[in-house]
């Protein structure tokens, strides 16, 4: 468990102290995962008294469906021995899931043994949803963007085409938006399109994703979905966007114009994906047109 300097080993007395007042769980077990000694943090991160943990397995605490995995990378060490890194999830008696990152090391002796050093890691865990999320979502309405749009899509592709169902595409452009800049200030014009993407998020199917895709454009993808659905919803896109909008006690003038496209069913994923944007693209400036 501890670096030792060729010529002497530390003494006992300060292998025990490190051991036991680590800033994170260790604990000594056999081959088989067996715990012969558990420092205090570990039963602490575990929920149990390190006392009782002694003559389990952390098998016993992990969570279910990280327990296959976790007895691999345990067997996977018994026959090469040397180190393992691997992360999974603790489950304490009183239900709190934790994510640790597990390193075990082999240690050869009379008998051979582990060394376990669990480190939770939940800051780092929430930190990384995130960062993830706020790559695949727009910072201002929180709806997916643009990457995450296409990522949508083309599973709702995919699915399309494996259960010979139709997909549509909704793309949304919001008339009169530069003028509600330009004469309310950005702010105002921030806070309509916080507010066009609550009522897009108000009407639409739990299966349907709505996206900004920047500026004033947004976009729905909407799976297993004919076209004569995507054009009731559109209607109600309209019913809910009238062509008014109140935003902290002004209330300024936003039309909406609309495009649909369509992907029939079981059509190969391919190029579709392109194709069924550019078509509901067309048609939005077709409706934008139109409607001047």
């Amino acid at each position: 468990m501890f670096d030792v300097e060729a010529g002497g080993s530390p003494p006992r007395a300060d292998l025990d102290s490190a051991f036991t007042h680590s800033p994170m769980g260790v604990a000594l077990s056999t081959p088989s995962g067996e715990l012969l000694a558990v420092n205090a943090v570990l039963g602490e991160l575990v929920g149990v008294p390190a006392e009782q943990l002694r003559g389990a397995t952390l098998f016993a605490y992990t969570h279910p469906e990280d327990v296959p995995g976790a007895r691999a990378v345990c067997r996977e060490l018994r026959e090469r021995r040397g180190r393992v890194r691997y992360e999974c999830r603790v489950q304490r008696p009183d239900g709190r899931v934790v994510p640790v990152q597990v390193t075990t090391s082999w240690v050869e002796g009379d008998p051979p043994h582990l060394v376990m050093v669990v480190e939770d890691v939940t800051e780092r865990k929430e930190l990384e949803e995130r960062l993830l999320h706020l790559s695949a979502h727009d910072p201002l309405t929180g709806l997916p963007n643009r990457l995450l749009f296409h990522d949508r899509l083309r599973h709702a592709l995919e699915r399309g085409h494996r259960e010979h169902t139709p997909t549509c595409v909704l793309v949304l452009d919001l008339d009169g938006f530069k003028a509600v800049n330009d004469q309310h200030g950005h702010h105002t014009g921030d806070a309509v399109l916080v507010a066009v993407a609550g009522r897009l998020a108000g009407v639409l199917r739990a299966s349907d994703t709505a996206a900004r895709l920047g500026g004033d454009e947004f976009a729905v993808v909407c799976e297993n979905t004919e076209r004569t659905d995507a054009e009731r919803l559109a209607a109600r896109l309209r019913e809910v966007m009238p062509g008014t909008l109140t935003v902290g006690g002004t209330t300024v003038r936003v039309g909406l114009s609309i495009g649909i496209g369509s992907v029939d069913a079981g059509t190969e994923p391919g190029e579709a994906e392109e194709a069924v944007v550019r078509q509901a693209d067309a048609a939005m400036y077709a409706d934008k047109a139109s409607r001047r």
